[in-house]
């Protein structure tokens, strides 16, 4: 990956190992995880188009509103109530290092949607030595225990849909500033997520640590990680950029343990080492004979950026 990518790669590992952390605090403080989810865009929303230009909101708005609201549905307004329920049952470790199943999910959509990001080799490796991270958690420190069984399915499921968002990003939405199609997509996703902050609101005002939960999870922890996503998506490609979900369950299992006093099971340490193998392994090599999606031969293919033909699409 390029210099730019791997300075993405790092903030948004950072910054998205936090949300998990925030999540467990307001939902344990007795936020419901729908009002949660709209707080958060919400904010993200207005951190973010205090800075992204308005005319070029308003042009992906006209241009691309389908494409969008696909992408805000599988980027945002399924995956983050999703989590927030998860959160309910499993601690916030286990919720960031089930989401890293997420690049096992972008290997199987891409057999049918995109033969660019199609793994093969020490890739390929890697992704089954994630997947058997994931089976690690699941079958020590979850199974027999229907409560955390459900919450981790939740999660697995808002992992599935993450797969999703980027390729339609990277297929549809990469000719845009990023600042403007995310915010944008803040702005529908704050719409589609309203209905469920009306339907379930707190039973009273949160307490002190669930506000500030929800104000550093809206306004540090969605609005600048989605914009360098968005950059880092279109250097490296949908597989790899997803491999940030290899990294940030390290930052969220730091800050479960040092804050919320959580001790991870046998499993959950089996299923991090595997999962960190995994991701080492993935980034190590690309599929040979194929240009990587920050080479300017693939790049110029199009104006809506390298997997705009189809067989290079994501």
């Amino acid at each position: 990956m390029s210099a730019r990518a791997w300075t993405a790669f790092a903030v948004v590992s950072a910054l998205w190992g936090i949300p998990y952390l925030l999540i467990k605090v307001a939902v344990d403080e007795g936020v419901p995880p729908g009002f949660v989810a709209w707080v958060r865009v919400v904010l993200g929303a207005v951190a973010l188009l205090a800075f992204a230009p308005r005319a070029g909101v308003l042009k992906v708005f006209r241009g691309k509103v389908r494409w969008l609201a696909v992408f805000a549905l599988s980027e945002i307004v399924v995956p983050f109530p999703l989590i927030a329920v998860g959160e309910q049952h499993v601690s916030s470790s286990l919720a960031a290092i089930l989401i890293a199943a997420a690049p096992l999910f972008v290997a199987l959509l891409a057999l049918r949607f995109d033969a660019s990001e199609r793994v093969r080799g020490t890739r390929l490796a890697g992704l089954v030595i994630g997947l058997a991270g994931v089976v690690a958690l699941m079958g020590v420190d979850v199974a027999g225990r229907a409560d955390e069984a459900f919450g981790a399915v939740a999660i697995l499921a808002a992992a599935l849909f993450y797969a999703a968002g980027p390729m339609v990003l990277k297929r549809h939405l990469s000719g845009a500033d990023p600042r403007a199609s995310m915010g944008a997509t803040l702005i529908l996703a704050s719409v589609l997520l309203s209905p469920a902050a009306v339907l379930t609101p707190p039973a009273s005002m949160p307490p002190p640590p669930a506000i500030v939960a929800l104000l550093v999870l809206g306004l540090l922890c969605t609005a600048a990680p989605l914009v360098l996503y968005s950059v880092l998506i279109a250097e490296a490609g949908a597989g790899r950029a997803l491999l940030i979900t290899y990294v940030n369950p390290v930052v969220a299992v730091v800050l479960g343990v040092s804050i919320l006093g959580e001790r991870p099971g046998p499993g959950t340490i089996a299923g991090m080492l595997l999962i960190l193998a995994g991701s080492w392994l993935s980034a190590r090599g690309g599929p040979r004979g194929h240009p990587t999606p920050a080479d300017p031969a693939v790049a110029s293919r199009a104006p809506d950026g390298p997997a705009a033909e189809a067989g290079h699409a994501r």
